[in-house]
């Protein structure tokens, strides 16, 4: 029989909904090992507050069983502050980055198959002295790798990000055709290697207005971005742009829209999938998935908090393992033979 796999969570701000998600993930049966880092007392605290039953395990590694309803298995770790639902505490900032680096390194060292995160604050951690951009850039410097990509999944697109969590202003210098060059390989391996495309085809949109106009409204195009996309193609490769953002996605086929800045596609995503868009972070050698949405202070222990989108992250961090899993399996048998 196989073992089922064992996904870590973190629980993510615990004045947010975080903890509200995780509990309603909890409230039904799933065929894997379900693993929050968190604190205790937190989960206990707001799923009363939230009329939600609540049994949590002490996790046993190494024995992993499907889910049980209304149970999650737990590594306990300490509030630095008592959480009060929506009123943030940068004195539990420290606390939100220690559930996240346990988890990590659960995966890291193969203790856990895949990490599911919960929304954090970016503002408060950095408003308790400690530098933080994002999750993205975060988990890349965790796990020791130079390039992330934010790819995000919903059933009818696939788009990634060339630059994430950065000013307006520094995005244009950002693009480098280094960093394309770094995106678009990352990019390309994963819709192969682990969605199981055998051809990705890929288009890249421009950073400016009309993917700058040949030159009347930015060169950024001309300079980096077309001599990079020349350079995939002459191999074969299916990457075509750069293409105008404001038309690209009209009757769009590609498997994938690679975009130069955070808010040049996200209200794409966020306004058509909100609750079905799921994070992916390619490039680390761990799987992780996470909502698509924010702390929402407002909502936390109100019980008008909607978890399909965590439900949508726990079932593409599940498709991820079995996949990565299978595509490891290949590889060792094509290697022997």
């Amino acid at each position: 029989m196989t073992k089922p796999k064992t996904i870590a969570l973190s629980a993510g701000e615990p004045a947010g909904i975080g903890p509200d998600i995780i509990i309603q993930l909890a409230q039904t049966a799933h065929p894997c090992e379900l693993v929050v880092f968190a604190s205790r007392t937190l989960l206990e605290d707001r799923a009363k507050h939230i009329n939600l039953p609540l049994t949590l395990i002490d996790w046993k590694e190494n024995e992993a069983t499907p889910h049980t309803a209304g149970t999650l298995h737990i590594v306990d770790i300490p509030l630095k502050t008592k959480a009060e639902p929506g009123l943030l505490d940068a004195k539990n900032s420290a606390y939100v980055l220690e559930c996240l680096d346990t988890a990590i390194d659960a995966c890291k060292d193969q203790r856990a198959d895949a990490l599911v995160t919960a929304p954090i604050h970016k503002a408060v951690i950095n408003d308790a002295g400690i530098p933080f951009s994002g999750h993205t850039e975060y988990l890349a410097t965790r796990c020791n790798t130079e390039k992330s990509v934010m790819l995000f999944t919903t059933p009818t697109t696939y788009l990634a990000l060339q630059t994430t969590h950065m000013p307006l202003k520094a995005v244009s210098d950002a693009i480098t055709e280094q960093a394309l060059t770094q995106t678009l390989d990352i990019l390309h391996d994963a819709l192969k290697r682990l969605f199981k495309l055998p051809q990705p085809k890929i288009d890249v949109l421009g950073l400016n207005p009309h993917a700058g106009e040949n030159g009347y409204l930015g060169f950024e195009e001309i300079e980096t971005l077309i001599p990079v996309i020349k350079a995939y193609q002459s191999k074969g490769y299916a990457i075509t742009g750069p293409l105008p953002a404001d038309t690209a996605f009209i009757n769009n086929s590609a498997d994938c829209v690679l975009a130069m800045y955070h808010d040049q596609a996200l209200p794409l995503i966020k306004s058509n999938h909100f609750n079905e868009a799921v994070n992916v972070t390619l490039g680390l050698p761990i799987i992780r998935t996470s909502v698509d949405h924010g702390t929402a202070l407002h909502l936390a222990g109100t019980n008008a908090v909607n978890a399909k989108n965590i439900c949508s992250a726990l079932e593409m961090a599940l498709k991820l393992t079995t996949w990565h899993i299978h595509t490891i399996i290949m590889h060792r048998l094509i290697t022997l033979t």
